[in-house]
């Protein structure tokens, strides 16, 4: 009979349409709707990877055999939405030929994606080159009596040649350009041309993030950026938690689906920088990659399922390998560089972040807070580095709010609240009618609420308020109704949100208590806080600290450096002397796991209120 999915055998092929984009999938019977749209590549909200909690991948059965009017298929929606025949893709099975509509706060779409920036400063030695070669004589003489291989301007040591490679130079009528590349600490030959090329050399330098991947083009000679593009990590239908996706990965299969969403996502946008430059991908010959350390397990198909383990050992040294061994879409010969990781929740993103920040040359204390769907903090200066991971991203990205989403054309991205009226104002991105809120506009909804007393300081809502309602999970604030929503539906923030929200900021501020506590260090003492991410790009500043997600420090300079990750790949990409800083970063920084940390219960309940402990707090 086959694979058994949810009692129903798996046997001949159906056929999926999905409206309104018109993409067909053929599933075999008995996959489930959210398979289908895996299958048909279709950008799609499924935050528990299809656990069937986060009620998020909402589907309209239009015709069709299926479960869709099932009691599993409708867990957790309302009678309203049930008439409307609205479903969930995960839970809801084929039988045979069917049609379902996509609603428009299912579908993802125009995300908004933050790029880096790359800046080099000093000296640097490039860790790839280009030069002439030809017959000739020493250094590089192959052997007593027979003709070698020269190459114009280069000193240092014998390049390793790939088999052949050398006597396809000797017999070349005209110029030869190779490209020698130290990635793995020696020079080796990775690259061999017809003509002079050595003023075309290009590297890509990527963030491979939990949602989205994010990619720069450079030419390494000149240190210019060419082309930018973006993505969102096609592993997100598997789950936008790292534990859901480590979960998927435990066996062979799934591990191969997260490793070939990943690799399809990065090669998208590798094909996208190329053909913005006007070059072949096959052009590109070295990539550094940054990202957490389960991203760089998964992508690379490393065995991840240590990982879920709080003592699991993570390697801190830099993870690197030819990209044909990766299937990744460049120079097959080219070096794949990997930024070092430090735990199993530190990667060589939150490297990239100090890397790019300079903290770790300077002085003065610095702390980096880099708040995506997991956050990083690190405290420190020149002399020392810690760092904690908390889970209070997915919050801040929408994740497990009601009404919200991730930041796309239409989401809510600013509020304010007027406390007389308790009427709400926004802006969202793009300007578009509101179809949900996404992170920045859920921080600014919260602090206005408990600046407009809609909220009291422990988060709870207060009945009778303006704009407070009755919702069929408790009290709920308005605060865009359905008359002004792109939905059709009241844009709602529950009790049930604040509670979630009031559990994440006490994660972010309790997390950056330990480390400030562990190393006796006052808010005051902080000279610098760096706002990594699209957390420290679009949130603000007021608004964060006045609900308390930060300390406030009122004696620091704050400074938002956008996508740290990708900057940090970047300067690794040009620099082997930015590549020696990473492995010193990531070599002596010090991790406090907060599941085993003492200190941690006591900082998160004194952050359980708006703001937080006094002392934090005080102008």
């Amino acid at each position: 009979m086959g694979e058994e999915n949810g009692g129903v055998a798996r046997r001949n092929p159906v056929k999926v349409t999905f409206l309104p984009m018109g993409r067909v999938a053929e599933v075999p019977a008995g996959s489930t709707v959210l398979e289908a749209i895996r299958s048909a590549g279709i950008w799609f909200e499924s935050i528990c990877g299809g656990k069937g909690e986060c009620k998020k991948c909402r589907v309209i059965h239009v015709r069709g055999d299926c479960t869709a009017e099932s009691p599993e298929s409708t867990r957790g929606l309302s009678a309203d939405e049930i008439g409307q025949h609205i479903c969930l893709a995960c839970r809801t099975i084929l039988h045979g030929d069917c049609e379902f509509i996509i609603p428009i706060e299912s579908r993802t779409e125009s995300p908004r994606i933050l790029h880096g920036a790359c800046s080099i400063a000093g000296s640097r030695t490039l860790p790839v080159r280009k030069y002439l070669a030809a017959a000739g004589s020493n250094p590089l003489t192959l052997a007593l009596g027979r003709p070698s291989v020269s190459f114009a301007d280069y000193a240092g040591r014998r390049p390793q040649f790939p088999a052949g490679w050398e006597e396809r130079i000797l017999s070349a009528a005209g110029p030869v350009t190779v490209t020698v590349s130290e990635c793995g600490g020696y020079p080796e030959v990775v690259g061999m041309e017809e003509g002079d090329t050595t003023g075309r050399n290009y590297g890509v330098a990527l963030d491979i993030g939990t949602t989205t991947v994010v990619g720069m083009l450079l030419d390494i000679g000149g240190c210019e950026v060419l082309a930018q593009a973006s993505g969102l990590n096609r592993q997100i239908t598997y789950g936008e938690e790292l534990v859901t996706r480590l979960a998927h990965s435990r066996d062979l299969q799934g591990k191969l689906d997260l490793r070939l969403a990943a690799m399809e996502s990065i090669n998208a946008v590798i094909r996208e920088l190329a053909g913005s430059a006007g070059i072949e991908p096959a052009a590109i010959n070295e990539a550094c990659i940054a990202g957490n350390t389960v991203m760089q397990y998964l992508f690379s198909g490393r065995e991840a399922r240590g990982l879920e383990l709080a003592d699991a050992a993570v390697d801190r040294k830099p993870y690197f390998r030819k990209a044909r061994e990766l299937g990744l879409g460049i120079n097959p010969e080219a070096c794949a560089w990997c930024l070092p990781n430090v735990s199993r929740f530190v990667g060589g993103d939150a490297v990239g972040d100090v890397l790019v920040s300079g903290m770790h040359r300077s002085d003065e204390i610095s702390l980096l807070v880099d708040l995506g769907t997991n956050g990083e903090i690190i405290l420190g200066n020149a002399e020392w580095l810690a760092s904690v991971s908390c889970a209070s991203g997915p919050a801040f990205e929408g994740a497990g709010i009601s009404s919200g989403i991730r930041a796309m054309a239409g989401a809510i991205e600013h509020v304010s609240i007027d406390p007389v009226t308790g009427r709400a104002s926004w802006k969202t991105i793009g300007d578009r009618k509101p179809k949900g809120i996404c992170g920045s506009g859920i921080i600014d909804t919260a602090a206005a609420m408990a600046a407009a007393g809609i909220c009291d300081f422990t988060g709870k809502l207060v009945e009778g308020k303006p704009g407070v309602r009755s919702g069929e999970e408790g009290l709920e604030y308005v605060l865009a109704g359905k008359e002004h929503t792109a939905t059709g539906r009241d844009i709602v923030f529950s009790a049930h949100d604040m509670y979630y929200l009031m559990d994440s900021k006490a994660a972010a501020c309790g997390a950056t208590g330990v480390l400030l506590k562990k190393y006796r260090i006052r808010p005051g003492d902080v000279r610098h806080v760096y706002l990594a991410g699209a957390f420290g790009a679009y949130t603000d500043i007021a608004s964060i600290t006045r609900f308390g997600i930060l300390p406030r420090f009122h004696n620091a300079e704050y400074r938002q450096i956008g996508n740290g990750s990708l900057g940090g790949a970047a300067a690794a990409l040009l620099s082997l002397e930015r590549r020696q800083e990473a492995e010193e970063i990531a070599r002596r920084m010090v991790y406090i796991d907060l599941l085993v940390d003492a200190d941690f219960i006591e900082e998160y309940t004194a952050a359980l209120y708006i703001p937080g402990k006094k002392e934090f707090f005080s102008e």
